[in-house]
């Protein structure tokens, strides 16, 4: 983001101190700088020179194709030229500061991203152990080497390795549960490929993620993307969405829908919850457990449409004609009213507007053992409302192939997040639960 935001703002300076005004023709040229600049290359582990090399580089290709099309167009003569010959010849010198600062600064962003994570390397080999030495090297990368984990006797590398083999192949998935384990680096070669595959199998039932080395793709990809750590390529098999700019993008959007649709709906939210109140004797919120990103417990809000409010080891799916169903907890059901509480969720951070539906405590412990996968669905925070949700999978799961699909859906959302896909999902829905009601909905 940091080259791209100081081309556009040192384009409004100049234009603003040498002309006194910004002319709206400045903030369409600061559209197309951004627009052609974004995303920028990062260049917190390149030297200086090397960053201002290809800052400069990438300054004169972008003000050469600029320039070129302003002359052939014409458009040139709409902007003053002592205004374009400054945001010219002071953008680059900007942007190599704010390399400069990036660079100084940048241990301490990386700290204000969270605690560091904890990661284990499948496979002892010369792969491996390089990863290893990477991870010691980069300041970049708040991560926690534990060890190894290998099949094999290992003698040849004894005495490269600076930390402990864990145990086999076997004993990866307990370890993983029972030490908290963020990050898993597959470090085995192609022909160990029913190896791979069956470790990936063990490891859907977590919520770590996990990366290749080097790239091999022998199962389904969720948001697969290449990275590198001080230089050594890796390949994401099974990641999050929402890292770096487009986590960014989901929580500012969370935060602005909720905000406006809180406003909107306050005096709807008063008057349900005055019909809770009346409806049956009980509180007019009522909080459950349920597993959120990550499947770190967390409570989520909702109006009471029960006589009960079940919480504990075993919860029972509301079914058709449920007797612990009041009459007005029918409607905001069938009208999903009841989920509405949840935006406070999202502005606590605990859940975002679109995203795999939470599911009790109970029902999770039962499916991940059921259902290849289950648990992928927690690598998002859950959502009021999901891929699964506007198509058709809302409400009682009463079989495992209902279940199934659903998860299916959570896992295709993951795979093609947009905001335009966040979007949509928000538009059919108010679109189902208003116009084409909700018949599954007990």
């Amino acid at each position: 983001m940091m080259d791209p935001v100081l081309a556009a703002l040192t384009l409004w300076c100049s234009a603003f101190i040498i002309e006194g005004h910004l002319h709206p023709t400045y903030l369409i040229l600061s559209i197309i700088a951004f627009s052609l600049t974004y995303p920028s290359n990062p260049k917190i582990e390149q030297s200086m020179m090397e960053s201002a090399r290809k800052l400069l580089f990438s300054w004169f290709i972008l003000t050469t194709i600029l320039v070129s099309l302003g002359i052939v167009t014409g458009y040139i003569d709409d902007f003053y030229s002592n205004t374009i010959i400054a945001w010219l010849t002071i953008t680059p010198i900007v942007q190599i500061i704010g390399a400069i600062l990036l660079k100084a600064f940048a241990p301490t962003i990386v700290k204000l991203q969270g605690e560091t994570k904890r990661a284990v390397i499948v496979g002892v080999n010369t792969r491996g152990i390089h990863l290893a030495k990477k991870l010691e090297e980069s300041q970049y990368h708040l991560t926690e080497l534990m060890g190894f984990f290998e099949d094999r006797q290992i003698d040849r590398h004894s005495t490269e390795l600076n930390y402990p083999i864990l145990g086999n192949f076997n004993d990866l998935l307990a370890y993983i549960k029972e030490n908290q384990i963020n990050v898993i680096y597959l470090s085995l070669p192609m022909a160990s490929q029913p190896r791979i595959i069956k470790l990936l199998d063990e490891l859907k039932d977590t919520t770590a993620s996990i990366y290749f080395v080097p790239d091999i793709f022998l199962t389904d990809l969720i948001q697969s993307k290449i990275g590198e750590i001080n230089g050594m390529p890796i390949v994401a098999v099974r990641e999050t969405p929402f890292t770096g700019i487009n986590g960014l993008i989901k929580r500012i959007t969370d935060i602005l829908l909720t905000s406006i649709i809180i406003l909107l709906i306050s005096p709807l939210l008063l008057i349900v919850a005055v019909g809770v109140k009346l409806s049956s004797p009980g509180p007019i919120v009522f909080k459950q457990r349920r597993y959120g990103l990550d499947g770190e417990e967390i409570l989520v809000y909702k109006f009471r449409s029960m006589t009960t409010c079940d919480n504990g080891e075993h919860v029972a799916q509301a079914t058709r004609n449920d007797q612990r169903i009041t009459k007005f907890g029918n409607f905001i059901r069938k009208t999903s009213l009841d989920e509405l509480p949840q935006f406070v969720n999202v502005l606590q951070g605990r859940m975002s507007i679109v995203g795999p539906r939470p599911h009790a405590v109970s029902h999770n412990e039962m499916y991940r053992k059921l259902i290849t996968g289950y648990m992928i669905r927690h690598k998002v925070k859950p959502g009021i409302t999901g891929w699964a949700q506007v198509n058709g999978l809302r409400g009682e799961t009463e079989t495992l192939d209902k279940m199934q699909a659903r998860i299916d859906y959570d896992i295709e959302y993951l795979r093609n997040w947009s905001t335009r896909l966040d979007l949509y999902i928000i538009f059919k829905t108010v679109w189902v639960v208003f116009f084409k009601g909700q018949k599954s909905a007990y």
